[in-house]
């Protein structure tokens, strides 16, 4: 049981190893296509603790005696310079920046705090610490983004019908990912929020649609990168736990995004978004609470008694 859970001590830290790379490949362009000073400023700032962290983590790989994965870090490289040329080629592109930014912080935020538990259960206290000490610094970063909400909706411009078709392709995505995720998850407390979320995912794109703002092209691409993401989730053993972290990301890039459409001066548009953001921010706390039975579930599974 011990060496199986050295393994998966290992697999994790190599997973955030691959995440801070395609981080920094997003935090070295972000500040030239930012739009805004102190958006720009914050992303300097993150750049250099991002260079920390992959420091950090591929000393504590070093430490278990094993190396990041090229493929991985390659994949993770690849993903961070494509999502840069998707963000330079929108003209909305400091609030799409800031948006899909602020999801990838929540995204790190749950790899930090899974890697700190299966590093106490592992007995590494060192790898426990760093973790924090990470998880502290991307908690930060979040902050600085929420609070230019403001800054990034201004710099991106005023067009509401644009980011009302945005709301209405994630929302499809949503109900796609939902779909998939409460039968990959089975019978866990993970499937039923997500049943749960599922109504109201359908509920909040019913409302965009009465607005008339939809785009079949945005709609198809991201229900297809939803069939995509539950196919890649249906192949990982370790499933629960990586479902939940990534569903918590997925909910603050709704949550982003509706910050954003409640800030372009349009009062329908505003009623609309401050009716939807408190079920998305729920979601997201019950998911984050469900991390802990996630990860027993996804340990049980590949750890042997």
């Amino acid at each position: 049981m011990a060496r199986d859970l050295e393994e998966q001590l290992v697999k994790y830290l190599t997973d955030a190893h691959a995440m801070e790379v395609q981080a920094l490949a997003q935090m070295r362009a972000a500040p030239r296509i930012a739009g805004d000073a102190k958006l720009a400023d914050a992303f300097s700032a993150h750049l250099a603790e991002t260079e920390r962290h992959e420091q950090l983590v591929r000393e504590r790989l070093d430490a278990h005696g094993a190396s990041p994965s090229r493929l991985e870090d390659l994949l993770g490289a690849l993903s961070g310079k494509g999502f840069v040329l998707f963000a330079r080629f929108n003209p909305d592109t400091p609030g799409k920046l800031a948006t899909h930014a602020f999801s990838y912080e929540h995204l790190e935020l749950a790899t930090y705090d899974l890697l700190e538990r299966v590093a106490q259960r592992a007995h590494d206290e060192e790898t426990a610490r760093v973790a924090r000490t990470i998880r502290a610094e991307e908690d930060q970063m979040s902050r600085r983004l929420s609070a230019l909400w403001d800054v990034s909706a201004a710099a991106s411009g005023e067009d509401v019908g644009a980011y009302l078709a945005d709301a209405h392709a994630l929302e499809a995505q949503s109900v796609e990912l939902l779909k998939r995720g409460r039968k990959i998850a089975g019978e866990t407390e993970l499937a039923r929020l997500f049943e749960e979320h599922l109504a109201e995912s359908e509920e909040h794109k019913r409302l965009i649609e009465a607005r008339g703002e939809t785009s079949r092209l945005k709609d198809a691409a991201l229900r297809l990168g939803a069939l995509n993401w539950g196919g890649f989730f249906a192949s990982q053993r370790d499933t629960p736990a990586k479902l939940a972290a990534f569903a918590y990301a997925f909910e603050h890039l709704e949550i982003a995004g509706y910050e954003h459409l409640r800030r372009l001066g349009d009062p329908e548009a505003t009623a609309l978004a401050d009716r939807i953001l408190p079920e998305e921010r729920a979601a997201a706390e019950k998911l984050y609470a469900a991390f802990e039975p996630a990860l027993n579930a996804s340990l049980d599974a590949v750890v042997s008694a």
